[in-house]
């Protein structure tokens, strides 16, 4: 019989995934697997377990939980061998990822996604020394999905979002950046901020990167150049059908390698997957078809 490990964050969704454990459970055993399950209990907790998981040779670790408990298994095994299956049960705030592959936000129907064994295999990238899923980013904007506190997400869910987003935009600074592919410098000036994007959807926004694939071996970067506050609310309006990207202000391309850094002495903090992964300079690789995803 196959082996199988779920990781689970106990607090995401309002507690979704411990409510409803016994039914996912039971899905699993029904297509084979002998099933295990581990609840975090804090930060890093997730990485730590997903490691301990190959090293025990499980065929399939599940992260079940939001963008962030995706975020720390995926850097459990990433550097990993012999990597598990991997399948996802979305039960977060966003469900960014989730969504990019089509997995509904429903628990039963996720499992049942699992269960049937359809997989695809998934690019990743890699920031200095962390990996990411689906995003990584720098710039005031960026801050936000790790400031709003975790017990506001789970009371009002992605309105948090917005709410912080709300807040800050009128004390978003520019910073000077420079961008740079293999054989090109992108970018070199005062920009808002910079997202590296895998899929399509960030932010609980399905057009942030329109011609992102999650297969195609290349990561997707939008940049939003220096703007002023209702500059930046058109764009943001915009983003929603994916017009953003003809905006004079933003500039979108597709690479399998980028670098930024900066000249300022700023401070620009990075954000993988929503959650906060050091500080400019960095240099981001794409890991073409590294992981193996259960999907519709």
């Amino acid at each position: 019989m196959k082996r199988a490990r779920l990781i689970y964050n106990p607090t995401s969704g309002r507690e979704a995934v411990r409510r409803q454990l016994p039914e996912i459970l039971e899905t699993l055993e029904r297509a084979g697997y002998e099933t295990s399950c581990h609840a975090t209990k804090g930060e890093g907790d997730a990485t730590r377990e997903a490691a301990r998981a190959v090293s025990r040779q499980f065929d399939l670790v599940i992260a079940a939980g939001g963008d962030g408990t995706i975020y720390e298994v995926i850097n459990g095994m990433a550097e990993k061998k012999n990597r598990p299956k991997l399948g996802i049960i979305p039960a977060g705030t966003t469900n960014d990822f989730a969504r990019a592959l089509g997995i509904p936000r429903s628990l039963k129907k996720a499992s049942q996604i699992i269960a049937a064994g359809h997989t695809q295999k998934i690019d990743v990238g890699k920031m200095n020394d962390r990996y990411f899923i689906n995003i990584a980013g720098g710039g005031t904007l960026t801050e936000l999905t790790y400031e709003v506190p975790s017990k506001l997400k789970t009371v009002v869910g992605q309105l948090a979002y917005y709410l912080k987003g709300i807040e800050k935009l009128p004390f978003i600074t520019p910073t000077h950046i420079r961008i740079e592919t293999r054989n090109q410098v992108m970018v070199d000036e005062e920009v808002m901020l910079f997202l590296i994007s895998n899929s399509n959807s960030v932010g609980g926004f399905e057009k942030i990167a329109p011609a992102a694939s999650l297969s195609d071996g290349k990561l997707d970067c939008i940049v939003l150049k220096k703007a002023t506050l209702p500059e930046i609310v058109r764009i943001v309006t915009m983003a929603i059908k994916g017009d953003h990207i003809k905006d004079s202000h933003v500039l979108y391309f597709q690479a399998d390698y980028i670098k930024a850094t900066t000249r300022d002495k700023q401070q620009v903090l990075l954000n993988l997957d929503g959650e906060l992964g050091g500080e400019l300079p960095c240099e981001c690789y794409t890991l073409a078809n590294h992981f193996e995803i259960f999907v519709p």
